[in-house]
């Protein structure tokens, strides 16, 4: 049985067919500007369509995230970026960023993070006065290649969010990981910025934005998992070990079993935080805080075991199993760590 018969779903769900793209570019700051472009057509609406369908942006994230990584980073971050002019942002708005982002011919960026205020956004020091940000934004996604980052900031009414376009933002520096994608710290010096939304609620179009696409994190850490077990049944399925198959081994089984159950539990979790969402909840906390947490540590657990099954060939460079370990560690980090979310979904349990 296909998950997306399960009843959290409708025909349309079931009626999306895409194709993932693959390019040919090899450097990282084309290759991510390739699959923008080659998003568009089927994929790139579904990211600021009024209203968001959070299911359909889930089942997106884990199929891109199934086959390339790279690819569900290109398709998120358009949502993440565009998600608070989407969720928040005036007609006039949306109309002269949102089209360009569907149609793949402008990046967006979402940039909440500082040096010092990460998880802890109170800890805020960019400033804005009268529509001028002055600040440093870290650990930025699409830092350097954005046409647009949504920026928060610090002014006399409270922190409050707006639109800065990316002429009149200075790439301090590029920041290298595991998992290499465009990411950057940047400086604002007295950057123009148009507000998106109320002044001083800027922390409503934050968490507003991030109640809807942290579910969709947890949809691309499934897809990882899915990928990682397909791989470890592929391998214990072609592999003699002592003598038989080693799928026929009961340790193996065991890891499998734990594995297949992993997989299942995090997908029940994450669209039952988006079916919620679709259906009408005006917050979805606790639900998209627990799968974004479940979906995120199972599936390092997940990948782990199929690197496990691997042996020696799944630390190996180029391996599919090895490229998923270091995919997988920085979505137990960003868009809230897992002990942030383990804090979320206590307060929601004791509000009752």
């Amino acid at each position: 049985m296909l998950h997306t018969d399960w009843p959290f779903f409708e025909d349309r769900h079931r009626e999306l067919a895409w194709r993932v793209p693959d390019v040919a570019e090899t450097d990282l700051d084309a290759r991510c500007r390739a699959f923008v472009r080659a998003l568009a057509d089927d994929w790139l609406p579904h990211t600021v369509a009024r209203p968001l369908d959070v299911r359909t942006l889930c089942l997106a994230r884990e199929t891109l995230a199934y086959h390339d990584a790279l690819a569900d980073f290109a398709f998120a971050m358009q949502g993440l970026g565009a998600g608070p002019i989407t969720l928040f942002g005036d007609d006039a708005l949306r109309a002269r960023y949102l089209p360009g982002v569907a149609a793949g011919e402008r990046i967006a960026a979402f940039a909440l993070s500082e040096p010092e205020a990460g998880s802890d956004v109170a800890a805020m020091q960019t400033t804005a006065e009268r529509d001028r940000i002055t600040g440093t934004k870290t650990w930025i996604s699409n830092g350097g290649i954005a046409d647009f980052y949504t920026v928060f900031a610090r002014a006399p009414e409270g922190i409050s969010a707006y639109v800065v376009d990316a002429e009149h933002v200075e790439v301090v520096e590029r920041i290298d990981v595991i998992a290499p994608h465009p990411l950057a710290t940047l400086r604002f010096d007295g950057a123009p910025a148009t507000p998106i939304g109320e002044p001083g609620k800027g922390m409503r179009v934050a968490l507003g934005t991030l109640d809807v696409f942290r579910s969709t994190v947890g949809a691309a850490a499934l897809g990882f998992a899915r990928r990682a077990l397909h791989e470890a049944l592929a391998r214990v399925k072609e592999r003699q070990l002592f003598g038989a198959p080693m799928a026929e081994l009961p340790l193996v089984q065991a890891k499998l079993a734990d594995m297949a159950l992993g997989v299942d539990a995090s997908a029940l979790l994450v669209y039952r935080a988006a079916w919620t969402k679709d259906n009408g909840a005006a917050r979805v906390t606790r639900e998209a805080a627990m799968a974004k947490l479940h979906a995120t540590e199972t599936a390092q657990r997940v990948i782990d075991g199929a690197v496990q099954v691997f042996g020696g060939l799944g630390v190996t460079s180029g391996q599919v199993v090895e490229r998923l370990y270091r995919e997988i560690r920085a979505l137990r980090i960003y868009e809230g760590a897992s002990e942030v979310q383990q804090l979320v979904i206590a307060r929601e349990v004791l509000r009752g």
